[in-house]
């Protein structure tokens, strides 16, 4: 998203709410100190910068807002998830989807999704000759609900439409449609790879 600068005067910094993205916490970001403002530039839009009030992160972020409402900010916020036990690849290309997603490549973020699943299937020893087969065939390889089998296959043809521009424009994937994505994924991610270690954990307590 591009702002053009119309002025450049000062105005005195107020906290600004978001996940940072360096700790992934929700907080409130303050000023770097109490002398250093905001600059507006025009149709009640200011920029500026802020510190994560997280003592282990401190990461800095500028932002952009328009009466304390957050219009962007960089480095972009992502959309959190819980990275225990998924393996080194199937986690490199999901980190990569959910990067792209917050830049606003949209088109690569479906790609990378895409390449999640495959990266899952290889991971499983999953076989066929094609993405869809290979689905398949990871259904006598894991235990998910049903649901989430459907779910893995409407994202292939997420990636697959994103990746031949004959099958559809690339306009017509759009931010929610990736976002949607990329919960989905989290939630099969989970299946596979998180709830039996929770399992775990909680029979270890009752020893």
């Amino acid at each position: 998203m591009k702002f053009t600068v119309k002025q450049a005067t000062q105005y005195n910094a107020n906290t600004i709410s978001l996940r940072c993205p360096h700790c992934g916490k929700d907080v409130a970001f303050s000023p770097l100190s109490s002398n250093i403002h905001d600059t507006d530039i025009g149709d009640g839009i200011w920029c500026g910068k802020r510190k994560c009030p997280n003592n282990a992160c401190r990461g800095l972020v500028f932002v952009v807002h328009k009466i304390g409402k957050l219009l962007q900010s960089y480095p972009p916020s992502k959309i959190d998830f819980d990275a225990e036990n998924i393996p080194e690849k199937v986690l490199k290309s999901f980190e990569e989807a959910i990067s792209t997603h917050a830049n606003g490549c949209f088109m690569a973020s479906a790609l990378m999704v895409r390449r999640t699943l495959e990266e899952i299937c290889f991971e499983k020893g999953a076989t066929g000759s094609n993405l869809k087969k290979r689905i398949e065939n990871l259904k006598d390889k894991i235990v998910v609900p049903a649901e989430l089998f459907e779910a893995m296959d409407e994202l292939r043809l997420l990636g697959n439409d994103a990746a031949h521009i004959e099958a559809r424009s690339y306009d017509n994937v759009s931010e929610e449609e990736i976002s949607v994505a990329i919960e989905f994924t989290k939630e099969f991610l989970k299946g596979i790879y998180q709830y039996s270690s929770l399992l775990t954990k909680l029979r270890n307590l009752k020893k």
